[in-house]
């Protein structure tokens, strides 16, 4: 798209150096002009051409929410961003009901921040001026399945069977995310061997309204091809992710993906519970031990009671080889169905997971990755069978 005129107004108080700076980063965007002093902003605001008004403000500007007030009055059509450092008062919350399209965080200092507030800039403007013109990708329609990876217990692999399913699906030339909704100790990150440049939190912090291009910005690519909203770094962190914030994340990945697969932690939380609300299909992860086939049995009784349609839900084993006294038999009387996918008990696994790199693509022959791949199989429908040596070995096992 062609550069975008903006018209820099300045409040006192604010570095004009700094928005220079901040502004010149920012590619797709032209400087008609920079004012500085609100008030002296208004004649120039009417006489200049410009698509996008910019105000930058010190935080809580009383006059710089009077200023956007007045002027989305006086030319409705043309969005207007605000500059400011962040607040704890509810600035942002008044910025918009003044009439402002989007807010971004103004660095303190002409330090590395810069280039991270620049692109968001840089989307923020986008954003608006295609808002305004009705061509923007916000209102993009949900159709991408999206895959809930549930199980009630810890510690059985649904991060193990997130990674390497969603890494199947991208191997099989689909465009997938991938969300670590374990907000107090997602391990995602881990398990795909990518550091947590941007999280969950950094989308939150970042402010305004969502669309596609937005949350682009914030997943983090693997080798695969696959994307991922990694979680946020801490447990101290994990409340800013809100059930709300989902809400408006799933159907942008889903209007952009192929598939979305999310991956859960323990237990029906508000968070799991607005993921399960949102997809399309569960994947529901169980082990060969009695509490974990007591508490998948339960994850499947509450699945019911929410109205869940059964089709809808696979389910995967792991460690199904394990000799511990279960049974294929005493699972299928536990649970009332057979596993969809039986995954085997493998030193492939845990050096996968050592090695910070899924299974299906560290080792692609093993039993364990061609199990992940059978299930991937399932979900672009076109079924394979699992290795004839894991199902042979389990119904000698009774």
């Amino acid at each position: 798209m062609p550069d975008v005129s903006t018209l820099i107004a300045l409040d006192e108080g604010v570095d004009p150096d700094l928005v220079r700076t901040l502004v010149g980063e920012t590619h797709g965007v032209e400087v008609a002009a920079v004012v500085e002093g609100l008030q002296d902003s208004w004649t120039v605001v009417d006489e200049r051409q410009h698509d996008v008004l910019v105000v930058a403000c010190r935080p809580n500007s009383e006059l710089t929410l009077w200023f956007v007030r007045e002027t989305v009055k006086r030319r409705p059509e043309r969005p207007v961003l605000i500059l400011a450092g962040p607040s704890p008062n509810g600035f942002v919350k008044h910025a918009f009901e003044a009439g402002a399209d989007d807010l971004v965080v103004l660095p303190a200092t002409m330090g590395p921040e810069i280039g991270s507030a620049a692109e968001q800039l840089r989307f923020a403007v986008e954003k608006a001026v295609a808002r305004r013109s009705g061509t923007g990708t916000s209102g993009a329609t949900a159709v991408a399945p999206l895959i809930c990876v549930l199980g009630p217990k810890g510690g059985i692999g649904k991060t193990l069977t997130s990674a390497n399913l969603a890494v199947s699906l991208a191997a099989a030339g689909r465009r997938v995310a991938l969300v670590d909704l374990d907000l107090q100790f997602g391990d995602v990150g881990l398990s795909l061997g990518l550091a947590p440049h941007r999280t969950a939190l950094d989308l939150v912090k970042s402010g305004g309204s969502l669309d596609a291009e937005k949350v682009e910005a914030y997943l983090t690519r693997h080798e695969s091809g696959l994307r991922v909203l990694m979680a946020p770094l801490g447990p101290d962190q994990a409340s800013a992710v809100t059930s709300d914030f989902l809400q408006q994340v799933y159907p942008l990945l889903r209007a952009t993906s192929d598939f979305v697969v999310v991956d859960t932690p323990p237990g029906f939380t508000p968070e799991v519970i607005t993921s399960i609300d949102s997809s399309t299909d569960i994947c529901m992860v169980g082990m060969l031990d009695s509490p974990s086939l007591k508490n998948t049995k339960l994850g499947l009784e509450t699945l019911e009671l929410m109205g869940y349609d059964s089709g809808h839900i696979r389910l995967l084993l792991n460690r199904a080889d394990t000799d511990v006294g279960v049974t294929q038999q005493d699972v299928r009387e536990v649970l009332g169905r057979a596993p969809d996918i039986l995954v085997p008990s493998t030193r492939d696994v845990v050096r996968s997971i050592n090695e910070g790199r899924p299974v299906s693509l560290s080792r692609p022959r093993s039993d364990a990755a061609r199990a992940f791949q059978s299930l991937a199989a399932l979900y672009l429908g076109t079924p394979v069978a699992e290795p004839k040596s894991l199902r042979t070995r389990l119904r000698r096992k009774g």
